[in-house]
C-alpha cells in the first residue's frame, strides 16, 4: 500500500473533536508510541529480550496505531506522508554523508 492511499483510507476512521484536533492527535500519538515502548520493556523484563511471533504481532498492531495518528496529523497539516518520508530520508542521507548520524540536535 502506498502512503497516499493509506492516508486517504485512514481518514475515513478519523473521529475526534475538530477544535482540539492537534492536541487530541499529538496525545494519541504519544500514547501509542508509549504502548510500543511498553511492549519492548516487557520483552526485556520478562522474556530475556527474546521476541516471539506473538510479540511481533502485538508490536505490529501498536505500530499501526502510531501510523494512523501520523496520517491524521499529516491530514490536518495538509502534508503528505510520502513527503514526510522523502524529506526524512534526504535529511538522514545528508547527515550520513557529513558523518553526523550520531550526536544531538535536529540541525546537525
Amino acid at each position: 500500500m502506498k502512503f497516499k492511499s493509506y492516508q486517504e483510507k485512514s481518514r475515513e476512521t478519523a473521529i475526534y473533536p475538530e477544535e482540539d484536533g492537534f492536541a487530541y492527535l499529538s496525545l494519541g500519538l504519544s500514547g501509542e508510541t508509549g504502548e510500543v515502548a511498553d511492549k519492548f520493556k516487557k520483552i526485556i523484563r520478562d522474556k530475556q529480550k527474546k521476541i516471539t511471533d506473538k510479540d511481533r504481532e502485538e508490536v505490529e498492531k501498536e505500530l499501526g496505531d502510531v501510523l494512523w495518528y501520523i496520517a491524521q496529523i499529516c491530514n490536518e497539516l495538509n502534508i503528505s506522508m510520502e513527503g514526510v518520508a522523502k524529506k526524512n530520508l534526504k535529511k538522514l542521507s545528508s547527515r550520513k554523508k557529513r558523518k553526523k548520524l550520531k550526536g544531538e540536535g535536529d540541525n546537525r
